[in-house]
């Protein structure tokens, strides 16, 4: 039998193959608290209006608390016939109140009315992933406080470069995810104009009040054009952009957490909590929630990148095609939330190994630049000398197997005479941290303050 929504246009329903790649029930009831809301908001403002009477719009919003009721009950019935959330709502609307329901599709389409519907749940989901990255640049900035002196190695090209502290690492972090944030914010800002009341496209011949539906709904202001308003997607792309970005600095935190587990590095180590163990080799300690955060960024990324093809060749305004906007949008900032709260829980897991990491700083020449540095201030020798006689230094150290603070006052002297016993002063890692106090340097001074000034900023954000 025909499609009941359809109308008289199709004497007969669609081919079994044709539902199955037509439906979309089975994702897009991620909407259907979303559809409510908007259909509330709508209503209300057809009643303002004197577009329906207020017995009906007041009919309708009590089904709609009902539908509402039994889907968060899960007592609802979903069904693929249907279409989408928005049949089945107005389908079972109409069961629970008659005739009345066919008033509340009055001035608008499913066009701008989906529009709507995800532009309310990104929305929702922008605010929620907020208070998760909030909640782990807290975990890192505390963590950090705490490490402000804790010495560790930083890296070049995975080689070690320049001792660093591990709290000043973690703060690292903490100003990704506050860029990540502010991307999430300036795409909350953009999306927050309500496109109901474009109707399929060309907007509507009934005297409507955008501006009471979208102050309803706490957007800013309505769309300006109809058929931007059904066609845009932008705001699901701003989105998940922010979301690949924030996805891959979790990644790359992640691959960190994975090599400071090796034996090899021993940097640190997870609990049991976020480890696995090994089927055939007892002795293994897996960091398989690393592991899977780092390997779900491509999970993220494709989403986006998925979107951005659908996109890119459709004609104004709204196509089919667009359909395909929702199922990745929800698994990549679903599973971005999921990594956001497992990263959270390895942060405050985490236990370095101080000493370990200690040690390590102080290997590979690590105070090199510091050498250098004092040959510039103390000697008054140009840099690029300094650099000339350090790496003869350290090609000394190196022939004996030795540290450069090893080696003796007459040795550094047969390469560079005007050196003194002062420059064993700067050799040390604890020195040469200490001594890299400009703004947003490593100094355990500068980490106690930038991490105080994150954690008085986020107690307040």
């Amino acid at each position: 039998m025909s499609n009941q929504m359809w109308g008289g246009r199709f004497a007969s329903g669609p081919d079994a193959i044709m539902e199955e790649i037509n439906a979309s029930i089975d994702f897009d009831r991620k909407l259907a608290l979303q559809d409510i809301s908007g259909s509330k908001a709508h209503v209300a403002m057809l009643a303002a209006t004197g577009i329906v009477s207020a017995d009906d719009a007041r009919a309708i919003e009590q089904g709609l608390d009902t539908i509402r009721g039994e889907i968060e009950a899960g007592t609802f019935t979903f069904s693929r016939a249907l279409e989408d959330i928005h049949m089945n709502i107005e389908a079972r609307l109409a069961v629970l109140i008659g005739p009345a329901a066919g008033r509340l599709h009055t001035a608008r389409s499913r066009n701008d009315q989906v529009a709507l519907d995800f532009r309310l749940w990104v929305r929702d989901t922008i605010d929620a992933l907020d208070a998760q990255m909030h909640d782990l640049q807290q975990a890192l900035a505390e963590k950090a406080l705490a490490h402000a002196g804790s010495v560790m190695p930083g890296f070049t090209h995975l080689q070690s470069a320049q001792p660093v502290t591990f709290g000043h690492h973690l703060l690292a972090y903490v100003e990704m995810l506050g860029r990540d944030r502010s991307r999430l914010h300036d795409a909350r800002a953009r999306l927050n104009e309500c496109p109901l009341g474009a109707a399929a496209l060309a907007g509507t011949s009934f005297p409507i009040d955008r501006m009471k539906t979208a102050t309803t709904l706490g957007f800013d202001r309505p769309t300006a054009n109809s058929l931007d308003s059904v066609s845009d997607r932008d705001f699901v792309l701003e989105t998940l952009g922010a979301a690949s970005i924030c996805a891959m600095h979790l990644s790359r935190l992640a691959e960190e957490i994975v090599l400071w587990a090796t034996p090899q590095f021993g940097f640190a180590a997870l609990s049991d909590k976020f480890s696995t163990g090994s089927s055939i080799m007892p002795q293994k300690r897996n960091p398989d929630a690393a592991e899977l955060v780092r390997g779900k960024a491509g999970r993220i990324i494709g989403a986006l990148t998925a979107l951005l093809i659908v996109m890119k060749g459709l004609p104004l305004t709204y196509s089919k095609d667009m359909q395909e906007d929702k199922e990745g949008t929800f698994d990549a900032l679903e599973n971005l939330s999921l990594c956001l709260a497992a990263m959270t829980g390895m942060v405050r897991d985490l236990n370095p190994d101080l000493a370990r990491m200690r040690a390590a700083a102080g290997a590979g020449f690590a105070t090199a630049t510091d050498l250098a540095d004092w040959l510039v201030r103390s000697l008054n020798m140009p840099f690029r000398e300094a650099h000339h006689v350090t790496g003869r230094l350290v090609a000394a150290a190196a022939e004996k197997a030795i540290g450069l603070e090893d080696l003796t006052l007459a040795e550094m002297q047969a390469v560079e005479p005007r050196i003194t016993k002062e420059l064993f002063d700067v050799l040390g890692v604890d020195k040469s941290v200490e001594s890299r106090t400009s703004y947003g340097g490593t100094a355990p001074v500068n980490v106690r303050a930038q991490a105080a000034a994150w954690l008085a900023k986020l107690a307040n954000s």
